[in-house]
């Protein structure tokens, strides 16, 4: 697979480093792989992809120098992940860095021991990824997503800006969402409760059950959308923020890009940085520590992004404490 254009250019940012820096570097070239779960034409997988590759130049590692990375996108489903991973492994690399569970399941599918480094999954040790988070054993560790008490706060949120909503969708995949349902919908439950919203679970499969679910929720009144973590939706996150804006529904999601792009807010943890951060692993597994013992780090940084051109077209008011707060306010 063809490298994008800005791997050429980053690689050429090393050209500053002082002489001593460069020399501890080893002589040969090290591989490894990158399986994402966006696109590749989606702007959100270059944004990592640069996050990830200026990290590791801090670390020594540069691309076209000392490091090749090769990148395969779209595994947002079990099929689709496990194609990636045996086109990724039949290339050598010495470790993995996978951004969804299919990901992760689709490396140890093909390889028992090549190294993993997971970025923006939620709950690992429940999804049998991790035996513990202080030693997660075997050849897989990495980086945690979300934590089920976050979906409260969504329904808080939602309601605070849009107080007219009544009923909300929480809408995501059963299939590549498994954890969803026993882990982040009785928290939201319980608080849609406190709040006076009827929560509603829907089940989405295809792009035409979303368009179907949407429509359906944007047509009677007092209607809200949820978006927990999921692959699936991640992989269709322009579709349904479209959707969403068509039927004017507001709408809260776990991930940043959603709200960038035009859902009403976002409320969950910095993917980008999270892939910033996996840079520091990859540095010590290359430098010959083991996955294994290397503890799973819980997210550091989350975001509150709110798209007031979008709450604007909804007729909503954004308080002012929310707007101070928030850490991007897309205008």
């Amino acid at each position: 697979m063809k490298r994008r254009a800005f791997i050429t250019v980053l690689g050429g940012a090393a050209a500053g480093w002082p002489f001593a820096a460069r020399a501890q570097q080893p002589d040969r070239v090290r591989r490894i792989g990158v399986l994402g779960v966006t696109l590749e034409s989606d702007p959100q997988s270059s944004r990592r992809a640069i996050a990830f590759e200026q990290s590791l130049e801090k670390l020594g590692w540069t691309v076209g120098r000392n490091l090749q990375i090769d990148y395969r996108w779209g595994a947002s489903d079990s099929e689709r992940a496990r194609a990636a991973a045996e086109q990724l492994m039949g290339l050598g690399p010495e470790l993995v860095v996978a951004n969804s569970p299919p990901a992760v399941r689709g490396v140890q599918q093909v390889s028992a021991t090549v190294p993993i480094i997971f970025v923006g999954v939620s709950e690992p040790m429940a999804l049998g990824l991790a035996a513990s988070i202080a030693k997660p054993s075997g050849n897989t560790t990495g980086f945690a997503n979300l934590e089920p008490s976050v979906a409260g706060k969504w329904v808080e949120l939602l309601k605070e800006i849009a107080p007219r909503v009544k009923r909300a969708a929480f809408m995501f995949n059963p299939e590549t969402a498994p954890l969803v349902a026993p882990l982040f919908l009785p928290v939201a439950e319980a608080a849609a409760w406190k709040f006076g919203v009827e929560l509603i679970v829907v089940h989405v499969r295809a792009p035409s059950e979303i368009e179907a679910a949407i429509t359906k929720h944007g047509n009677e009144p007092g209607g809200g959308l949820i978006i927990p973590p999921d692959t699936f939706t991640t992989a269709n996150h322009k579709l349904i923020v479209e959707l969403a804006a068509r039927n004017r529904l507001p709408a809260i999601a776990a991930f940043q890009y959603f709200a960038t792009e035009g859902a009403l807010i976002s409320y969950g943890p910095d993917v980008v940085d999270q892939f910033r951060r996996a840079a520091s692993y990859v540095d010590r597994i290359l430098r010959g520590e083991k996955p294994g013992d290397l503890p799973v780090q819980q997210p550091t940084k989350f975001e509150l992004v709110l798209n007031l051109k979008t709450a604007k077209a909804l007729g909503l008011e954004v308080p002012l404490q929310l707007q101070l707060i928030a850490d991007e306010v897309i205008e």
